[in-house]
């Protein structure tokens, strides 16, 4: 755990990648792997996720991401695209998968079915963009936490307009919206923010124990 811990502190949101350096295909691949088995709200996963490696479309994606460096120094950029809404047929693929993974008859999982669109399929379209936003978000962290555990540089980005990111990508005709962007890639060595002491609130004032 301890090595963990010590993972944490030493990544830092990288603000200068060595734009020479690329994450092997291994590594990357097994930073697909950790979002794609990150937890989701009943395991629905409502977002995609779209990897960026094309240096012409991080040009314009980077005029869009207020001129910041990272977008087209990292080594790749990774798009978290939320559902914007969603009906009943999110759910049904889910339990067709969980049919087929688990062996499962899917008239089986029609009570649990029932159970998640009555909570979901009714809310406002604003709450399930929240929601499905949410999700997403969960799915970065995990990201960072597996990029920190094999000493890859990454930059969770909020800085960019998402209307254009949306054109760019072609996400408006899938009901997509970018929700957060993540440079990922290795630290140049002129990056002094690398050296910056981490900044975080003390255990006394994050933590409750009750």
């Amino acid at each position: 755990m301890n090595s963990y811990l010590d993972n944490l502190n030493w990544r830092y949101a990288t603000k200068k990648f060595d734009s020479e350096k690329e994450i092997s295909e291994e590594d990357l691949n097994t930073l697909l792997e950790a979002i794609r088995l990150s937890p989701s709200s009943y395991g629905l996963q409502p977002y995609h996720v779209i990897v960026i490696k094309n240096k012409g479309l991080r040009e314009k994606l980077k005029s869009a991401s207020w001129g910041q460096s990272q977008i087209t120094d990292a080594s790749h950029l990774i798009v978290f695209a939320n559902n914007t809404s969603f009906d009943a047929d999110l759910i049904d693929r889910y339990l067709t998968n969980v049919s087929q993974t688990r062996e499962i008859e899917l008239n089986n999982l029609q009570q649990y079915g029932d159970f998640m669109k009555s909570k979901l399929i009714d809310l406002p379209n604003n709450l399930k963009e929240s929601w499905t936003a949410k999700q997403a978000y969960l799915a970065l962290g995990n990201l960072l936490s597996a990029a920190a555990s094999l000493k890859i540089d990454a930059c969770p980005m909020e800085g960019f307009e998402a209307n254009v990111y949306n054109e760019l990508l072609g996400l408006n005709d899938k009901k997509l919206n970018t929700a957060v962007v993540t440079a990922v890639g290795y630290r140049a060595a002129e990056d002094d923010t690398q050296h910056y002491r981490k900044v975080r609130q003390s255990k006394e004032l994050l933590f409750t124990h009750i």
